[in-house]
C-alpha cells in the first residue's frame, strides 16, 4: 500500500491567528522542544505513554534531538509528519501535530495532537481543536482520516486491530 500520492507535495505552513503556525519539526528545534516536552510530560504521558512510551521521565536532551532529527528524516522521505505549533516570532513552542501512516485498520491516516500545559483550555487549543481536522480535509489525501484522542481515546486506539503493513487492511 502506498501511503501518499508521489507526487504529494506536504504543507509546509499552515497559519491560526495571533501569527502563531504550524510548520514541519527539525532536530534544530531541540533547544525549544525540549523543555516544553519535559515540561508538561506528566500529562504527555497520560496521553501517548501507553501507546507510544513517550515521554520518558529519563528522556534526555541528546534522545530529544535524536528523535526530531529523526522526525525531519521521516518528513523528508514523507513516512510520517511531525509539525510543530509556534508563535509569530517562530521561538516559542506551543505544541505539535502528528500526520502518520495508519498502524491499526480501518483508516487511511493517524491524527493527534497536543498543547502545552500553558495552553490546555485556551482559545489557541481550541483553535487548534478545529484547524487540525479542516486542514486534513482540505490539504492532505485521506479518505479515512483517524482522529486519535478525539474521535476515538488512545485506549480504544490500541485495542483496534493492527493494519496490513501491505494492504492497511484489519489482519
Amino acid at each position: 500500500m502506498t501511503w501518499l500520492p508521489a507526487d504529494f507535495t506536504h504543507p509546509l505552513r499552515v497559519e491560526l491567528s495571533g501569527g502563531h503556525h504550524l510548520r514541519p519539526i527539525t532536530g534544530a528545534d531541540a533547544d525549544m522542544d525540549f523543555p516544553v516536552v519535559m515540561g508538561s510530560r506528566e500529562r504527555l504521558w497520560s496521553l501517548f505513554g501507553e501507546a507510544w512510551g513517550w515521554p520518558a521521565p529519563t528522556l534526555t536532551y541528546e534522545a530529544n534531538r535524536r528523535d526530531l532529527e529523526r522526525h525531519e528524516a521521516e518528513i523528508a522521505a514523507h513516512e510520517s509528519f511531525n509539525y510543530v505549533l509556534l508563535d509569530a516570532s517562530g521561538t516559542v513552542e506551543s505544541g505539535c501535530v502528528y500526520v502518520d501512516p495508519p498502524v491499526k485498520a480501518g483508516a487511511d491516516a493517524e491524527i493527534c495532537w497536543w498543547v502545552t500545559d500553558d495552553r490546555v483550555g485556551t482559545g489557541l487549543e481550541r483553535e487548534l481543536d478545529a484547524l487540525v481536522p479542516r486542514w486534513i480535509a482540505e490539504d492532505w489525501p485521506f479518505v479515512r482520516p483517524r482522529f486519535i484522542g478525539r474521535d476515538l481515546s488512545w485506549r480504544e486506539w490500541l485495542a483496534l486491530p493492527d493494519a496490513d503493513a501491505r494492504t492497511g487492511a484489519g489482519t
